[in-house]
Protein backbone atom coordinates (compact mmCIF):
# COMPACT_ATOMS: atom_id res chain seq x y z
CA UNK A 1 0.00 0.00 0.00
CA UNK A 2 1.62 3.25 -1.28
CA UNK A 3 2.30 5.92 1.75
CA UNK A 4 -0.01 8.49 1.61
CA UNK A 5 1.17 10.72 4.68
CA UNK A 6 1.56 14.35 4.65
CA UNK A 7 4.60 15.68 4.84
CA UNK A 8 4.74 17.49 7.78
CA UNK A 9 3.87 21.66 7.28
CA UNK A 10 5.88 23.64 8.63
CA UNK A 11 5.68 25.06 11.98
CA UNK A 12 4.22 28.61 11.99
CA UNK A 13 5.44 31.27 14.42
CA UNK A 14 2.91 33.05 17.16
CA UNK A 15 3.13 36.78 15.87
CA UNK A 16 2.97 37.43 19.61
CA UNK A 17 5.92 35.22 20.13
CA UNK A 18 8.24 36.49 17.44
CA UNK A 19 7.31 40.10 18.66
CA UNK A 20 8.60 39.46 22.54
CA UNK A 21 11.40 37.76 21.13
CA UNK A 22 12.16 40.84 18.89
CA UNK A 23 11.65 43.10 21.84
CA UNK A 24 13.61 41.37 23.98
CA UNK A 25 16.76 40.72 21.38
CA UNK A 26 16.21 44.73 21.15
CA UNK A 27 16.78 45.62 24.59
CA UNK A 28 19.91 43.86 24.79
CA UNK A 29 21.35 45.26 21.87
CA UNK A 30 20.07 48.93 22.14
CA UNK A 31 21.04 48.51 25.90
CA UNK A 32 24.66 47.66 25.06
CA UNK A 33 25.03 49.69 22.15
CA UNK A 34 22.83 53.12 22.02
CA UNK A 35 20.27 53.71 19.31
CA UNK A 36 22.91 54.69 16.78
CA UNK A 37 26.01 51.62 17.86
CA UNK A 38 23.09 49.12 17.49
CA UNK A 39 22.29 47.08 14.19
CA UNK A 40 18.95 45.63 12.86
CA UNK A 41 21.09 42.86 11.59
CA UNK A 42 22.46 41.87 14.85
CA UNK A 43 18.61 41.86 16.57
CA UNK A 44 17.72 39.82 13.55
CA UNK A 45 20.38 37.42 14.30
CA UNK A 46 19.92 36.88 18.04
CA UNK A 47 16.06 36.11 17.17
CA UNK A 48 16.75 33.58 14.14
CA UNK A 49 14.25 36.40 11.88
CA UNK A 50 14.90 38.83 9.34
CA UNK A 51 15.11 42.60 8.77
CA UNK A 52 12.41 42.41 6.55
CA UNK A 53 9.92 41.46 9.53
CA UNK A 54 11.12 43.71 12.20
CA UNK A 55 10.35 46.00 9.91
CA UNK A 56 7.10 44.66 9.25
CA UNK A 57 6.31 44.61 13.36
CA UNK A 58 7.94 47.79 13.78
CA UNK A 59 8.03 50.18 10.89
CA UNK A 60 12.11 51.16 11.08
CA UNK A 61 15.16 50.85 13.47
CA UNK A 62 13.99 53.95 15.34
CA UNK A 63 10.08 52.31 15.83
CA UNK A 64 11.25 49.46 17.15
CA UNK A 65 13.50 51.25 19.84
CA UNK A 66 10.75 53.80 20.52
CA UNK A 67 8.54 50.10 21.14
CA UNK A 68 11.58 49.46 23.84
CA UNK A 69 10.77 52.78 25.78
CA UNK A 70 7.23 51.74 25.63
CA UNK A 71 7.85 48.43 27.22
CA UNK A 72 10.63 49.47 29.58
CA UNK A 73 8.53 52.17 31.39
CA UNK A 74 5.82 49.91 31.10
CA UNK A 75 7.58 47.19 33.22
CA UNK A 76 8.00 49.48 35.89
CA UNK A 77 4.76 51.27 35.60
CA UNK A 78 3.00 46.92 36.36
CA UNK A 79 4.91 46.36 39.62
CA UNK A 80 4.05 49.70 41.06
CA UNK A 81 0.43 49.17 39.92
CA UNK A 82 0.91 45.24 41.61
CA UNK A 83 1.05 46.46 44.57
CA UNK A 84 -2.49 47.26 45.45
CA UNK A 85 -1.26 50.64 47.80
CA UNK A 86 -4.58 51.69 48.33
CA UNK A 87 -5.44 48.64 50.81
CA UNK A 88 -2.51 49.99 52.79
CA UNK A 89 -1.97 52.85 55.48
CA UNK A 90 -0.06 56.07 53.75
CA UNK A 91 2.96 55.59 55.38
CA UNK A 92 3.86 51.88 55.01
CA UNK A 93 2.10 52.54 51.16
CA UNK A 94 5.01 55.01 50.40
CA UNK A 95 7.44 52.37 52.12
CA UNK A 96 6.63 49.87 49.68
CA UNK A 97 5.79 52.25 46.69
CA UNK A 98 9.92 53.17 47.34
CA UNK A 99 11.14 50.23 47.98
CA UNK A 100 9.73 48.75 44.67
CA UNK A 101 11.13 51.18 42.49
CA UNK A 102 14.64 50.81 44.10
CA UNK A 103 14.18 46.99 43.42
CA UNK A 104 13.38 47.58 39.83
CA UNK A 105 15.89 49.67 39.11
CA UNK A 106 18.86 47.12 40.68
CA UNK A 107 16.70 44.48 38.88
CA UNK A 108 16.77 46.39 35.54
CA UNK A 109 20.09 47.93 34.62
CA UNK A 110 19.02 47.84 31.25
CA UNK A 111 16.21 50.15 31.94
CA UNK A 112 18.85 52.50 33.31
CA UNK A 113 20.77 52.38 30.27
CA UNK A 114 18.13 53.24 28.23
CA UNK A 115 16.65 55.88 29.62
CA UNK A 116 19.83 57.67 29.80
CA UNK A 117 20.47 56.84 25.88
CA UNK A 118 17.25 58.73 25.68
CA UNK A 119 18.58 61.34 27.14
CA UNK A 120 21.35 61.55 25.21
CA UNK A 121 18.84 61.66 22.55
CA UNK A 122 16.98 64.32 24.29
CA UNK A 123 14.18 62.80 24.27
CA UNK A 124 12.86 62.96 20.84
CA UNK A 125 12.07 59.45 20.43
CA UNK A 126 9.05 59.45 23.20
CA UNK A 127 6.85 61.58 20.74
CA UNK A 128 6.40 57.66 19.02
CA UNK A 129 6.16 56.24 22.00
CA UNK A 130 2.83 57.49 23.38
CA UNK A 131 2.20 55.25 25.82
CA UNK A 132 4.79 56.12 28.21
CA UNK A 133 3.43 59.55 28.89
CA UNK A 134 0.64 57.82 30.16
CA UNK A 135 1.80 54.99 31.89
CA UNK A 136 3.85 57.33 34.02
CA UNK A 137 1.24 59.54 34.85
CA UNK A 138 -0.06 56.82 36.72
CA UNK A 139 3.15 56.99 38.89
CA UNK A 140 1.98 60.48 39.87
CA UNK A 141 -1.42 59.86 40.77
CA UNK A 142 -0.45 56.96 42.97
CA UNK A 143 1.76 59.59 44.45
CA UNK A 144 -0.71 61.94 44.95
CA UNK A 145 -3.26 59.70 46.18
CA UNK A 146 -0.68 58.44 48.89
CA UNK A 147 0.51 61.85 49.76
CA UNK A 148 -3.13 63.19 50.33
CA UNK A 149 -4.38 60.48 52.75
CA UNK A 150 -1.18 61.17 54.75
CA UNK A 151 -2.14 64.73 54.99
CA UNK A 152 -5.34 63.97 55.54
CA UNK A 153 -4.00 61.84 58.26
CA UNK A 154 -1.22 64.02 59.60
CA UNK A 155 1.14 61.74 58.80
CA UNK A 156 2.65 63.63 55.97
CA UNK A 157 3.26 67.52 55.50
CA UNK A 158 1.18 69.12 53.43
CA UNK A 159 1.72 70.77 49.79
CA UNK A 160 4.35 68.26 48.53
CA UNK A 161 4.06 68.14 44.96
CA UNK A 162 4.26 64.81 43.24
CA UNK A 163 6.85 65.27 40.30
CA UNK A 164 9.20 66.79 42.82
CA UNK A 165 8.77 63.28 44.66
CA UNK A 166 9.08 61.23 41.82
CA UNK A 167 12.20 62.70 40.83
CA UNK A 168 13.69 62.34 44.49
CA UNK A 169 12.52 58.09 44.83
CA UNK A 170 13.65 57.73 41.55
CA UNK A 171 16.90 59.57 41.34
CA UNK A 172 19.01 57.69 43.76
CA UNK A 173 17.58 54.51 42.50
CA UNK A 174 19.08 55.41 38.96
CA UNK A 175 22.20 56.97 39.86
CA UNK A 176 23.36 54.50 41.90
CA UNK A 177 23.05 52.52 39.20
CA UNK A 178 23.53 54.59 36.01
CA UNK A 179 26.94 55.31 37.47
CA UNK A 180 27.86 51.69 39.03
CA UNK A 181 31.36 51.69 37.80
CA UNK A 182 32.22 55.26 37.97
CA UNK A 183 31.94 55.08 41.49
CA UNK A 184 33.40 51.31 41.56
CA UNK A 185 36.49 52.77 40.25
CA UNK A 186 36.35 56.07 41.90
CA UNK A 187 35.73 54.59 45.42
CA UNK A 188 36.25 51.02 45.37
CA UNK A 189 32.91 49.82 46.47
CA UNK A 190 30.98 47.40 44.87
CA UNK A 191 27.15 48.52 44.28
CA UNK A 192 26.57 45.76 43.58
CA UNK A 193 27.23 43.60 46.94
CA UNK A 194 24.24 42.53 49.00
CA UNK A 195 25.05 44.77 52.00
CA UNK A 196 25.60 48.07 49.88
CA UNK A 197 22.11 46.88 48.07
CA UNK A 198 20.15 46.53 51.72
CA UNK A 199 21.77 49.25 53.13
CA UNK A 200 20.96 51.64 50.14
CA UNK A 201 17.29 50.38 50.11
CA UNK A 202 16.87 51.35 53.82
CA UNK A 203 18.19 54.79 53.29
CA UNK A 204 16.29 56.17 50.74
CA UNK A 205 13.21 54.35 52.50
CA UNK A 206 13.94 56.57 55.72
CA UNK A 207 15.19 59.40 53.72
CA UNK A 208 11.63 59.96 52.07
CA UNK A 209 9.71 58.85 55.00
CA UNK A 210 11.54 61.64 56.99
CA UNK A 211 10.94 64.16 54.50
CA UNK A 212 7.56 63.83 54.28
CA UNK A 213 7.26 63.45 58.31
CA UNK A 214 5.36 67.13 59.40
CA UNK A 215 7.51 69.05 60.56
CA UNK A 216 7.60 69.98 64.61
Amino acid sequence: MPDTALPPRPRQRDPDQTRRSILDAALTEFAEKGLSGARVDEIAARTATTKRMIYYYFGSKEGLYAAVLEEMYGGIRDAEQALDLGSLDPVAGMRRLVEITFDYHAAHPEFVRMVAVENIHNARHLEHAPLVADRNDTVIRTLRDLLDRGEREGVFRPRIDAVDLHMLISGFCFYRISNRHTLQRIFGRDLTAPAHVAAHRRMITEAVLAWLRPEG
